[in-house]
């Protein structure tokens, strides 16, 4: 496991290395503008390297329902790709995302009923769009895939569970050699080609564990509950006041805290300290007495509440129309 754990980082770096500086580097990188939260071209093939990593040690020495989960996002990466060259329409890249999920769910089977697997193809598809909509500064949307990732590779190492250990553990792996050119000041950005097959992965193997009974159904959430409450309430706010919900905007969280003056490296080290906080907890919770478990959860719960209404006083949320994509 650990040779496992070596070779999709040291891939990882190499794929990234490599292509930062090369044509491709040059075409896919992300010029700053009115909704950027950056000030130069930066190249967007940190996903390359992660993907490359991650994917490797997976078809090595993966499972049959791990290596499912990872070819999707593979292809999802792929197609990504396209995107971040060129641009897709938003019901493509939905289509993808679920037609991915359908796919992901009945290859690795589960007795659970349709519903719960209609559930989980919403999940699937709606996790690779929160890890896309939170990958807009230096360090955070690698910083949750090593915290979320490697709280899933220990959960699982403790369960007995080698294969999702070893698959969470080199995508844990891939993301920190990402870390490396992605820490404030970034060299690189991730780019739609590592976050959206990211997010894929982290409610692939959190749904896989989940059947198998690995752990409950909260344990996922509650690790990514960093990204996952953003999201969902940044969201819910802009449906309810009529916005372009599927438009580029600055309205998360996290943006209004850089637009309102925290700089890139503050965030990156205050967001890395929470998320590892929710990830270690989390781990405690899973292997507690029901009322410890219950304790925790209300805890974040409220501290995550807490978070969001200090930002929404210091940081007023300003709505703008948004007509381009960015960071």
């Amino acid at each position: 496991m650990t040779a496992a754990f070596v070779l999709a980082f040291a891939l990882s770096i190499a794929v990234i290395a490599i292509a930062r500086r090369g044509s491709l580097g040059e075409r896919l990188a992300d010029h700053p503008n009115e909704r950027s939260l950056h000030t130069k071209p930066t190249p967007r093939v940190g996903g390359l390297g992660v993907m490359a990593g991650a994917s490797a040690a997976i078809a090595v020495a993966g499972s049959a329902d791990t290596r499912v989960v990872g070819a999707c996002a593979l292809a999802l990466s792929a197609l990504s790709l396209v995107d971040d060259a060129r641009g897709l329409p938003a019901l493509t890249r939905l289509a993808a995302h679920l037609s991915a999920g359908v796919l992901a769910v009945l290859a690795c089977g589960g007795s659970s009923g349709a519903m719960v697997a209609a559930l989980a193809v919403i999940a699937l598809a709606g996790m690779a769009n929160v890890f896309n909509f939170l990958d807009g500064t230096d360090g955070m949307a690698g910083g949750m895939a090593v915290a979320g990732f490697g709280a899933l590779a220990i959960a699982a190492h403790r369960a007995g569970a080698p294969d999702i250990a070893l698959a969470a553990g080199a995508i844990a792996s891939a993301s920190l050699a990402f870390l490396a050119f992605n820490a404030p000041p970034a060299k690189v950005f991730l780019g739609d080609c590592g976050s959206i097959p990211l997010g894929f992965l982290a409610a692939g193997l959190g749904w896989i564990g989940w059947e198998r009974g690995l752990w409950p159904a909260w344990f996922g959430p509650l690790v990514f509950a960093p990204f996952l409450v953003d999201a969902i309430v940044t969201f819910a706010r802009r449906l309810a006041a009529g916005e372009r919900v599927w438009q580029a905007h600055r309205t998360h969280y996290y943006q209004r805290l850089v637009t309102g003056g925290w700089s890139h490296r503050r965030l990156a080290f205050a967001a890395w300290a929470w998320m590892l906080l929710v990830a270690a907890s989390a781990l405690v919770a899973r292997e507690a007495e029901p009322m410890l478990q219950r304790g925790i959860i209300a805890a974040w719960s409220i501290l995550h509440l807490a978070a969001l209404v200090a930002i929404d006083r210091r940081y007023p949320r300003r709505p703008a129309p948004a007509a381009t994509k960015a960071r």
